[in-house]
C-alpha cells in the first residue's frame, strides 16, 4: 500500500523537485492561519511545476500540529508589537468580546500578524534545513 502511494507522489519528480515539494509542503502546513494552506501550497506547487498532490497531502499531514501551534504562533505575535498589543489570553479574549469589539478584533489582528511573522522566520529556517537534509537521501532512493 506504501510503495504504490510514493510512486504516486514522486511521480516525475527529481529528488531535488521532491525534496522542494516536502519543504514547502511543511512549510505550508504549518501556517498559523486556518484556511489558506490549501491555497498556499496550490499556487505554489503550480507555480514551481511540483507535484500538487504530493504538496498537499504533505501540508494537510500537518494539520494536528499546525492545530497545536496556532494559539503559542498568536500569543507570541501579539507580544511582538511590544506595549502596542496587550498580551493575548482567553480571559482578555472573552472580556473584550463581551465589551469592546474593536478592541477584541485589533488585538486579534495584531497577534495574527504576529504569528505570520514568526511563522514565516521560522519557514525561513526549516524550509532550507528540510531541504538541505532531504535532498541527498532521496538522491539515494529515488531514480532520476
Amino acid at each position: 500500500m506504501v510503495q504504490p502511494l510514493l510512486g504516486l507522489l514522486s511521480q516525475g519528480l527529481t529528488p531535488h523537485q521532491l525534496a522542494l515539494t516536502v519543504a514547502l509542503g511543511t512549510s505550508f502546513g504549518l501556517v498559523p492561519v486556518l484556511g489558506i494552506t490549501t491555497l498556499l501550497s496550490t499556487v505554489t506547487a503550480m507555480r514551481l511545476r511540483l507535484n500538487v498532490a504530493a504538496t498537499l497531502l504533505i501540508a494537510h499531514l500537518w494539520s494536528p500540529v499546525q492545530l497545536l501551534l496556532i494559539i503559542p504562533f498568536m500569543s507570541q505575535g501579539a507580544k511582538l508589537w511590544g506595549s502596542h498589543a496587550p498580551a493575548l489570553t482567553l480571559e482578555k479574549l472573552k472580556y473584550l468580546f463581551a465589551n469592546d469589539w474593536v478592541g477584541a478584533l485589533q488585538l486579534l489582528w495584531y497577534a495574527l500578524l504576529g504569528g505570520l511573522a514568526l511563522w514565516a522566520g521560522a519557514c525561513l529556517l526549516l524550509g532550507p534545513l528540510i531541504y538541505f537534509i532531504l535532498r541527498p537521501v532521496l538522491r539515494r532512493f529515488v531514480k532520476e
